[in-house]
């Protein structure tokens, strides 16, 4: 039941936005789509664009959250959508969790999570950001916590059911009637007349089985049942998950087709390394042709490069969506603040503006891009598309740049000059460019409200504690937000020097002092203005749809002392070793020791701190002697308090009482010795490949050492949802092997060829082919035939030869190309490759690529 107060509110937000709102709504229209397939306004006639974000607060998992740790809801959305208008995103998307507001009938109920979701889509309302609705989610209440025995249809019937059975079809049919015509209460407007609402999606990804008459009769049930409300909002239906079934959803009443896009494929549950661009090299649809007969639009409801923890790939992505003729683009998903220290919600993504500042300026890139690039324009193919209109990408610096007459936009520390800063009004960025140094890491954004004044606006910094896309948990911490004071550089020839700074938003009272162009800075809102200008402004001021002095960010929550180390595992005697540590505690340490160990000789030195929260020491050569190396690190907080790793005790090592004293340990071995690139017993788990449930690890007869068992019943399986796909018969898996190549990088000239130590399976041979893949994506490879017997099998280095690149991880929806298409003429170089690549498959004659094949692998070494 809506109370008093919340009419109250209700009533001042409506009188307050009724003639800016009003005035928006009726340039807007409703939304068609012309003869081309294009959506456009009704009334201007232009092109409709939109890029954003999925978010999930009014539902499941992140509702339950909120409350679990006494956020309010509506709050948590006011932040995040105040940061979803700073990143410039202009569109909105959500499965509604149907099962939440549903009877089993399909009857609506109107409750907590329906007005938590009303309130969400006025707020987004508010700041001029429309919104693509799918009412049915089929999906439980739980992920990742167990489903709860929710009243909705979907609980009752289950997804497979909702597309067969006639009562859960009528349900469906029924709630979504009852949806559209369902009146927002913030907005005094029903879904199927909101003017924000661009189009409807019926359902999240079905998958739909049987013939194609019943796909289409379930349909065009779904479609007659929302044009009853007399709605003429364009009604879109998921197609990649049944691609073979495209004429049957067009016959069903649909306007349009939605698409999604993981080109790193999900759930690797660790970061991905190497370079990725060659999976976002292009969104390529098969069946384009049948779209355009019918004069259908697209759109991409979901994408993410997921396990990709950095900022480059997404432009990219952005623009093969619109090579593709990709109008509307939401990623998926982004992180409630609240809760994103923990990523606990989709732990195979992560994005949100606080905790991963580079990621989400990328998005914000996105966004520009989808709004400048036009539909179908050809950049041509990778690498030569990684700089293209007034974008580029750079793999090697993880940096996303934006650079046009008004906005300079960056994902990391560059060098390059603003297009024309006499015309520029607004830099956002992370790290230095030639405008802005900071030493802080956290995004920053400068908005030019007048000749001579901006608006700086300071985010928190950002520090990653643990690995963000493994098994999360509200109880681990996988980032923190720390609010120390840096120093910031402006090189902005409109405020020259000795600008005056100040502090304007509430709760602040930090006073900075300027020294020519320098300053120190914490987290805020501020306004820097030209020495000898008028102010003009108050913090209460419109800045855009915001207000001056809005601001958001959590607050400091650095409550122990984090320690982050990846001790390499192998390195070459009488090499200078570097030994890199992140450290952050509520305050600076005192000291940082490195403590090492040469025989019986315990060594010390100091950790120079380099930048933000990073140490690094160098151990000499003369040190560095064939064996173990084993080292501690010792943070000293105070004068009387000590923290040793990996321990992670109290303490000392060389104290009486201190118990655990294992230590960081490095093999050190001649230049002679092998370079392990893989090895079954250690890396089988961290295989990039399609699970089949032949494999399996097998130990040997050696202590220690196992075999990796590959057996593939066939070579070709049928997808259930792309049945247009030409048969492959090929199985390919990858390996990366980035800190293998540079622990050793200085002994590859030494190495002659590859060896593979394994086996056949079967009781036949097995043809392999072993490739290495450079950090460009071209790959150089070899087929070698395995015999029955467990042995060594070699390749000699000068035999590679250029080979096909399978796309590895597999990206998804399925339907994308298998192999990298390029035009790169690359000469092989070793100290450039970034991964292995094994494919069987190739050159197995004809008339044996039907049966069964089968390989085991101990290790991968070159000598």
């Amino acid at each position: 039941m809506i109370d008093i107060q919340k009419h109250l509110y209700i009533l001042t937000i409506f009188l307050f936005s009724f003639f800016a709102q009003s005035q928006m709504d009726s340039e807007k229209g409703d939304v068609y789509i012309d003869k081309n397939g294009a959506m456009r306004w009704e009334n201007s006639r232009k092109e409709v664009k939109g890029f954003g974000v999925n978010y999930t607060v009014p539902f499941a998992h992140a509702y339950r959250t909120a409350k679990r740790l006494a956020v309010d809801p509506k709050k948590a959305i006011d932040n995040d959508v105040y940061h979803f208008s700073r990143l410039g995103f202009d569109l909105y998307r959500l499965h509604v969790w149907d099962t939440q507001i549903s009877d089993s009938l399909g009857n609506l109920l109107e409750n907590e999570y329906l007005d938590t979701f009303d309130y969400l889509l006025n707020r987004l309302k508010e700041k001029n950001i429309n919104y693509v609705i799918t009412p049915i989610a089929f999906w439980g209440d739980g992920w990742p916590e167990p489903d709860s025995d929710t009243p909705g249809f979907s609980n009752k019937y289950g997804k497979d059911e909702c597309l067969t059975n006639p009562d859960a079809i009528k349900a469906q049919q029924n709630y979504l009637y009852q949806f559209l015509n369902h009146i927002n209460p913030y907005t005094s407007v029903a879904y199927k007349n909101e003017p924000n609402i661009i189009a409807f999606e019926v359902s999240n990804e079905p998958h739909h089985r049987g013939e194609a008459e019943n796909v289409t009769k379930f349909v065009r049930g779904m479609t007659d049942a929302m044009r009853r409300t007399g709605t003429k909002k364009p009604i879109f239906y998921n197609v990649s998950h049944g691609v073979h079934f495209m004429d049957a959803y067009f016959k069903g009443n649909i306007q349009g087709g939605t698409f999604q896009w993981y080109p790193t494929g999900l759930g690797y549950q660790r970061e991905l390394s190497g370079n990725l661009l060659p999976n976002a090299d292009s969104y390529e649809i098969p069946f384009e042709d049948i779209i355009k007969k019918y004069k259908g639009a697209k759109l991409v409801y979901e994408f993410d490069a997921a396990d990709v923890g950095r900022s480059y790939i997404y432009p990219a992505m952005a623009r093969s969506f619109r090579e593709a003729g990709i109008q509307l683009a939401t990623h998926f998903a982004y992180d409630p603040t609240f809760m994103a220290q923990s990523n606990t919600e989709y732990n195979t993504h992560y994005m949100n503006l606080i905790y991963t500042p580079q990621k989400a300026l990328s998005l914000m890139i996105c966004s520009e891009i989808f709004h400048k690039i036009p539909m179908y324009k050809d950049f041509g193919t990778y690498p030569k598309n990684t700089s293209f209109d007034e974008f580029k990408v750079d793999y090697s610096q993880d940096m996303a740049e934006y650079n046009s007459e008004k906005k300079f936009i960056y994902t990391n520390s560059n060098t390059t000059t603003p297009k024309n800063e006499k015309k520029l009004e607004m830099i956002a960025g992370y790290g230095n460019s030639v405008v802005v140094k900071y030493d802080g890491q956290g995004a920053y954004f400068l908005d030019k409200i007048d000749r001579g004044v901006w608006r700086l606006e300071v985010l928190p910094d950002a520090i990653w504690v643990n690995n963000p896309f493994g098994r999360n948990s509200s109880k681990k911490t996988i980032g923190v937000v720390k609010w120390n004071e840096h120093n910031m550089t402006l090189n902005i020839k409109d405020l020259t020097e000795n600008f005056a700074i100040e502090t304007i938003n509430t709760r602040n009272s930090f006073i900075s002092t300027v020294d020519r162009n320098t300053f120190s800075i914490k987290p805020g809102i501020y306004i820097i203005s030209r020495k000898g200008s008028n102010k003009n402004w108050s913090a209460s001021d419109d800045f855009g749809l915001n207000k001056l002095n809005d601001f958001f960010a959590p607050e400091d929550n650095v409550t122990k002392l984090w320690l982050r180390h990846n001790p390499p595992e192998e390195v070459t005697e009488n090499t200078d070793l570097k030994i890199n540590v992140q450290i952050v505690d509520s305050k600076e340490p005192e000291k940082v020791t490195l403590n090492f160990y040469t025989g019986f000789k315990a060594n010390s030195m100091e950790m120079v701190k380099t930048n933000g929260y990073n140490y690094t020491a160098t151990i000499p050569a003369k040190n560095i002697n064939v064996g173990f190396l084993n080292y501690n690190i010792i943070v000293q907080s105070d004068e009387d308090n000590f923290m040793t790793f990996p321990a992670e005790k109290e303490g000392r090592p060389f104290e009486w009482d201190f118990y655990d004293r294992k230590p960081y340990k490095v093999r050190i071995v001649p230049r002679s010795n092998p370079i392990y690139l893989f090895s079954a017993i250690n890396d089988s788990d961290v295989l990039v490949r399609q699970w089949r449930n032949t494999f399996k690890l097998i130990p040997t007869e050696n202590y220690g050492e196992a075999e990796y068992q590959i057996n593939i019943e066939k070579l070709f399986i049928i997808d259930n949802e792309n049945k247009f796909v030409k048969p492959s018969y090929d199985y390919s898996f990858k390996h990366f092997i980035l800190d293998r190549i540079q622990e050793r990088k200085g002994d590859l000239a030494s190495k002659e060829k590859i060896v593979f130590h394994g086996r056949s399976l079967n009781g036949k041979t097995c043809k392999i082919q072993v490739a290495l893949v450079m950090d460009d994506g071209s790959a150089f490879g070899d087929v070698i035939v395995i015999g029955e017997e467990l042995k060594d099998y070699y390749i000699p280095l000068q035999n590679l030869k250029p080979v096909k690149t399978v796309t590895l991880p597999r990206p998804y929806p399925t339907f994308l190309p298998y192999y990298l298409e390029h035009n790169m003429d690359t000469t092989f170089n070793l100290s450039k490759v970034e991964s292995i690549q094994f494919s069987i498959g190739p050159e197995i004659p004809k008339d044996q690529l039907e049966d069964r094949h089968g390989i085991s692998i101990v290790d991968l070494r070159l000598e």
